[in-house]
């Protein structure tokens, strides 16, 4: 049985940026019709080497990866019956070079393949208790996420041509993740912008990572001006035995996750506070999952420094299912090197975080961000640690992104001793850029 919990980084730019990311081809009587474009970069260098799938040597990893998605969506107005809308697009992936630090792409991945295929209605005024699009019904292939990607935010493990057993390949990029679409899903979403909202739905998997996992979701909000409070169900229903005994994911049939969350100000200006607590009754037992988290900007001293605090804390064998990144650099892969290549991946550990950003210009935000790891139960094995990341977001224009981040990783064991890292446990210095392109 195999089971690698390391996740990319999902960069879903375009949404955590508000990105211009389409261009409007036709838009009369109701009709509209854009071309979307979304288009990312990396160049990526690691000094260590993690021992991920037993096909990395010590020392340094050096690669490149890329993805271009492009397609068409667009709206009907139905003539006061509400509208249709759908989306559908393509996605070429690639890795250059050694392929990733952990071994999970091997650099010489291409893929072109669909990744968005959707269908939906949204009710418009058809039902004013629900409020504006109050009813909204959409199936196919498409992005889904729950809450701020704890433990749903898409599809996005893209492993390369790794030798796990069986065919994991999705095309490489594994860091990029530009991959995100669930195969298949129905989702049905009541209710508006405030006040209580409800959704139901059914997602299926075609990532073998993931052991084509079926699943269905009941979720429950309210939300106000101070916040939102939430209660989701995941019920697992369905995996492709084949890769589950690989993935140690036999489990998830049948497997229920329920979890209670909330964000919000509390009322108090320049204040944020998250919280969410998840248990898992599943065959062997019952794991749990929960996190605490305040922010505060100053905003009178210059560039509105925002500092941020969390805690979280994964049990021995919680399935962190298919989290992440919602809120930018740091959640939910936590940490550029723990949470990609090296570990803990929101699973046997706690994780002390500290972040702190500035934004000297409205286009521009410089960011610093501090974990701590430590691993609960260590008979399996130490992926403790420590890390500290700095990083740049510069939105040169409307349609043009520019990210270059430094980290710096010390483990607390070595792979000769526990751990996973190749070579030693010396502090390691990881540099990558990205450029993205968005129309």
């Amino acid at each position: 049985m195999i089971r690698i919990h390391p996740l990319p980084l999902a960069v879903l730019l375009a949404s955590t940026l508000q990105l211009a990311n389409a261009h409007e081809l036709y838009n009369q009587d109701g009709t509209v019709l854009n071309a979307d474009l979304e288009a990312l970069f990396g160049v990526f260098h690691s000094d260590e080497s993690f021992d991920q799938a037993g096909n990395r040597q010590p020392g340094s990893s050096a690669w490149r990866e890329g993805y271009v998605k492009y397609g068409l969506s667009g709206s009907q107005a139905l003539a006061g019956n509400g509208t249709l809308y759908g989306g559908f697009s393509l996605l070429s992936s690639a890795t250059w070079g050694d392929g990733d630090a952990a071994g999970l792409s091997l650099g010489d991945e291409r893929r072109t393949a669909v990744e968005d295929a959707y269908l939906g209605w949204r009710s418009g005024d058809l039902f004013p208790a629900l409020g504006e699009d109050g009813v909204d019904i959409s199936g196919g292939r498409q992005l889904v996420t729950l809450g701020d990607g704890f433990l749903i935010q898409g599809d996005p493990v893209n492993l390369g041509k790794v030798d796990l057993g069986a065919n994991f390949n999705r095309g490489g990029a594994y860091y990029l993740a530009g991959r995100k679409a669930f195969d298949r899903t129905a989702v049905l979403r009541l209710g508006g912008n405030q006040g209580w909202r409800g959704d139901l739905m059914w997602l299926k998997s075609d990532n073998h990572y993931q052991a084509d996992t079926s699943l269905a979701v009941a979720n429950l909000e309210h939300v106000n001006d101070t916040g939102t409070l939430g209660l989701s169900w995941i019920r697992g229903l369905d995996v492709d035995q084949r890769y589950a005994r690989i993935m140690g994911l036999e489990h998830r049939d049948g497997m229920d996750t329920v979890s209670l969350r909330g964000r919000g100000s509390l009322g108090v200006e320049h204040l944020e506070v998250a919280a969410e607590y998840v248990t898992q009754d599943r065959s062997g037992g019952r794991e749990n999952a929960w996190y605490l988290e305040g922010n505060w900007t100053f905003s009178e001293l210059p560039w509105s420094p925002t500092a941020t605090y969390r805690y979280s804390r994964f049990s021995e064998d919680f399935d962190p299912l298919f989290y992440g990144l919602s809120r930018g650099y740091g959640t939910w892969f936590q940490g550029e090197v723990a949470g990609n290549y090296a570990g803990p991946f929101n699973s046997n550990s706690q994780v002390h975080h500290v972040g702190l950003k500035v934004t000297p210009r409205d286009n521009v935000t410089l960011g610093a961000l501090y974990f701590d790891f430590d691993t609960l139960e260590t008979d399996r094995g130490n992926l403790g640690g420590r890390e500290l990341d700095l990083y740049l977001e510069w939105m040169v224009n409307d349609h043009l992104l520019i990210s270059p981040v430094v980290g710096f990783y010390k483990p607390e064991r070595s792979a000769d001793r526990g751990g996973v890292q190749l070579g030693g446990r010396d502090t390691g210095t990881y540099l990558q850029l990205l450029v993205g392109t968005f129309f």
